[in-house]
């Protein structure tokens, strides 16, 4: 086993939504363990309601483990897993369709610097403002892989499996960095 991957989902979806499916299929085919929480009860108290519980919930899977992991995460659970890294440490971050802010909740978007990570946003991402994001990338210059797709990214599961693969591929070679090249291929850009 390479290591463990704790797969968060949106909110109004579940743990075995399209874009985690595919993603704990992709790890787990690459020797990874994976982990999928279940949020749905915790998203009942409503979107800044929901955010404490759902950290929580990651802090706990966290400490159950006995190195630090990945964390994945789509929209609100991308939300969660960088607030967690905050917290304990984590081997990676790898985030989609990242809201930088949710109303109502008294933090900001933030996550450990110190670690790999990898932010993937659509162009037409009618919830998260894709300006947002990307002004919260540059300023960390963290990278960021724009697709052509809304905030779902439904229409980009294979691009996104594909940087998947190559991320943890970076971090089991030691070589987390995903260079703009690499970044350029895996989205098809010539």
């Amino acid at each position: 086993m390479r290591g463990q991957i704790i797969l968060s989902h949106g909110s109004d979806s579940g743990p075995d939504a399209t874009k985690v499916s595919a993603l704990a299929a992709i790890a787990e085919s690459l020797g990874w363990s994976t982990q999928r929480p279940d949020y749905r009860e915790d998203d009942h108290h409503g979107y800044a309601a929901s955010v404490a519980p759902r950290v929580a919930r990651l802090r706990a899977a966290i400490d159950a483990l006995e190195a630090p992991p990945v964390l994945v995460g789509s929209s609100m659970g991308a939300f969660a897993s960088g607030l967690a890294s905050l917290e304990r440490p984590v081997a990676g971050l790898f985030l989609l369709a990242t809201p930088v802010a949710i109303p109502g909740y008294q933090a900001a978007f933030d996550l450990r610097q110190d670690v790999p990570t990898l932010l993937i946003h659509g162009w037409h991402d009618e919830l998260c403002p894709l300006d947002d994001l990307h002004d919260f990338a540059r300023r960390r210059s963290l990278p960021l892989l724009v697709l052509d797709g809304d905030h779902r990214l439904s229409s980009s599961v294979d691009t996104i499996g594909a940087q998947f693969r190559l991320f943890l591929d970076g971090l089991t070679l030691g070589s987390p960095t995903l260079d703009s090249a690499s970044l350029d291929r895996m989205a098809g850009v010539q």
